[in-house]
């Protein structure tokens, strides 16, 4: 179907606006409540949109209804068009005052642990009334779903390059190592010299085996000529991981950076002959998507932080 200048004319950001209200609430009863109109008037928008586009938008179903492969297509271009009209908003909001902004970030949750927080607490206290807005997730989940779906601007973490692809744009910042860690009350803090080997039959708290970092781990141990663990407790988070650590049994790999800027956490590398597990964090944003003010100047501190981290490393 042609797009001539009929159609455009006619498609409005209020239909559209209207058609996604429906979609994520599953009805046009929902979507005029939420909407606070009448569900006629909600039905007679949606048919002049398909009469517009002269394609069904929305298949119906017992749960209510659907988008079809057009309305899903229309709702994702929908997507994109209101993030840019909200960033072009609230980009003209941060130039009338340079102090005020809100930026959307994406972190693993080793970078939750340490660089992140460390950032924002240095940007937080530069701009007291910008507004950070940080989603933890696995990187596969911040590149593959969280920065296609423009709900984070921008992601910092142990990004492998295995999963970049075209779309996504990557800048590295500093390589992390991760090391054998345990709690304080763990009876290997105390012992020297430890073969990898040794530490196989501890209670171990891993990341998912088939999660990238998880792969990379036991890539490290089969390095060493030993088996990886198989992990008593696996999962992603920190929180937990540290409660456990707490115990005094279970053992993990932490990178060096979390453990140097977390410094609340009560965490012991032990000393195990073992040269440490290099991962490149990196800032990864949506190619050709333009940033906000706020999120380069996140961008640029996160790099300032970055080369202080460098520069430290070396002069241990």
């Amino acid at each position: 179907m042609p797009v001539d200048d009929r159609i455009l004319r006619r498609l409005k950001l209020s239909d559209l606006r209207l058609f996604q209200a429906v979609v994520e609430r599953g009805g046009m009863a929902k979507a005029a409540l939420h909407l606070n109109i009448s569900q006629p008037a909600v039905s007679k928008a949606i048919a002049a949109l398909e009469a517009t586009l002269r394609v069904r938008l929305l298949d119906r179903n017992p749960q209510g209804v659907e988008p079809t492969v057009y309305g899903r297509a229309l709702l994702d271009g929908g997507v994109a068009v209101f993030d840019e009209l909200i960033k072009s908003v609230k980009q003209i909001d941060y130039l009338t005052d340079p102090s005020t902004g809100e930026v959307r970030i994406g972190c693993t949750e080793p970078g939750a642990a340490g660089f992140v927080p460390a950032l924002v607490a240095q940007l937080s206290e530069s701009y007291p009334r910008a507004v950070f807005r940080v989603t933890t997730a696995d990187p596969v989940t911040l590149v593959a779903q969280e920065l296609p779906q423009r709900k984070i601007e921008l992601a910092i973490g142990a990004v492998p390059n295995s999963i970049l692809n075209t779309e996504i744009e990557s800048a590295f910042l500093f390589e992390d190592r991760h090391f054998v860690m345990a709690g304080e009350r763990n009876k290997w803090v105390r012992r020297r010299k430890i073969k990898l080997a040794e530490l196989v039959g501890e209670p171990w708290f891993l990341p998912p085996p088939e999660s990238p970092m998880g792969l990379s781990i036991s890539e490290s141990f089969r390095r060493y000529g030993v088996e990886p663990p198989h992990s008593q407790v696996t999962s992603f988070s920190i929180p937990l991981c540290h409660h456990l650590l707490a115990t005094g049994r279970f053992l993990t790999m932490h990178p060096v950076v979390m453990a140097r800027l977390g410094n609340y956490l009560p965490l012991k590398r032990l000393d195990v002959d073992f040269v440490g597990l290099r991962r490149a964090v990196r800032i990864v944003t949506l190619r050709n998507r333009t940033l906000s003010p706020l999120a380069q100047v996140v961008i640029d501190c996160a790099r300032e932080m970055a080369k202080s981290l460098a520069k430290s490393s070396h002069e241990r």
